[in-house]
């Protein structure tokens, strides 16, 4: 279970053995600590007691904070909650050789396939409805196919020497899936095509939303793995920007957050926007919920059903024995569609 805060101005609490969320004299949630796993903090003027810091810290529980547009601005961790030092060296050894670059192969792989996957998925039913549109979605799946192999016969020992061609891949993968969502879109939308920050159109501030909590999840389960969201393998080296997180969560956007918010739009799902051009409160809390119950559902791995918050938090242990060399190979985690 997870707690989220979008209200504005509440006050967020212990209560014997509970967190519990007021506004003024009014009980709006209340968790109790046993079942929790993270307290994602989506709106502004939001108050912490020092209570609810300590106990999260003590019981292993993230606090993370995420802007109205789904940005992770910050967390908060246990200071004990680093991983083994083991792990951290290994993931920085991998960088220099040739587990960095089988890991940068195996995200970009998960992507593009999971693209083609949610593709796939969402015209198979209008082969006979809308034959045109399902030839030209075959001709997509086609291209982003394409790009999959040109990244599968890249060749180098380490990420470096491998990472613009990669992106590049990943990159015309992407504005082909892109288009591919364009043109099965069943809502009468004015959509501009994928934008990210700043993005004021319904359906790309969804997804923004959708990424952020995403985000705080994928950080998480790295932290929980004993490995470093900051140091990655195809996203570069930045201040502040969390490159393991980015290339992990490659493999999960479909599954998660595309899926959920597509399908939403497709059975006419309205977002409304507050006075700042962000989505409002209700919206967000609808679209958490739908995300959360995404997480909470199964997908066939590693030879059972999980769901996949589990797939995901395995995901982020199997990087971590990988880069110990104690796992011969790292496999992309592929939705089922």
């Amino acid at each position: 279970m997870e707690l989220i805060v979008e209200t504005h101005g509440v006050l967020v609490s212990k209560h014997q053995g509970r967190l519990r969320v007021m506004r003024d004299k009014e009980k709006l949630q209340e968790v109790p600590l046993v079942m929790l796993e993270q307290v994602l903090i989506t709106s502004n003027g939001v108050a912490i007691t020092s209570d609810v810091v300590r106990v999260c810290s003590e019981n292993g529980i993230p606090i993370h904070f995420v802007s109205g547009e789904g940005r992770s601005y910050g967390t908060l961790y246990s200071s004990g909650l680093t991983g083994t030092i083991q792990t951290r060296r290994a993931q920085l050894e991998a960088y220099a050789d040739e587990r960095g670059a089988a890991l940068a192969h195996a995200f970009v792989r998960g992507k593009l396939e999971n693209q083609i996957n949610l593709l796939r998925a969402m015209v198979k039913n209008r082969r006979e409805s809308d034959p045109d549109g399902f030839e030209e979605i075959q001709r997509i799946v086609g291209e982003i196919r394409d790009a999959l192999l040109a990244a599968e016969a890249l060749t180098g020992k380490t990420c470096e020497e491998i990472r613009l061609q990669l992106l590049a891949a990943e990159g015309r993968g992407a504005e082909r899936y892109w288009a591919g969502v364009r043109r099965l879109l069943l809502a009468d939308l004015d959509w501009p095509g994928r934008q990210t920050q700043g993005a004021t159109d319904p359906l790309n501030a969804a997804l923004n939303y959708g990424y952020g909590i995403l985000y705080a999840r994928v950080e998480r389960a790295l932290i929980l793995a004993g490995l470093d969201p900051y140091a990655g393998f195809i996203h570069t080296d930045r201040p502040g920007k969390p490159s393991l997180e980015l290339d992990l969560i490659e493999e999960f956007r479909q599954a998660i957050v595309d899926r959920t918010i597509l399908g939403l739009v497709n059975r006419k799902f309205e977002a409304a926007f507050d006075e700042q051009g962000r989505l409002d409160e209700p919206t967000r809390r609808r679209l958490g919920e739908h995300i959360k119950n995404r997480l909470d559902s199964t997908e066939r791995h590693e030879g059972k059903r999980q769901r996949l918050a589990v797939i995901l938090q395995s995901q982020a242990r199997h990087i971590a024995t990988f880069v110990r060399r104690e796992r011969e190979r790292y496999d992309p985690f592929i939705a089922s569609w």
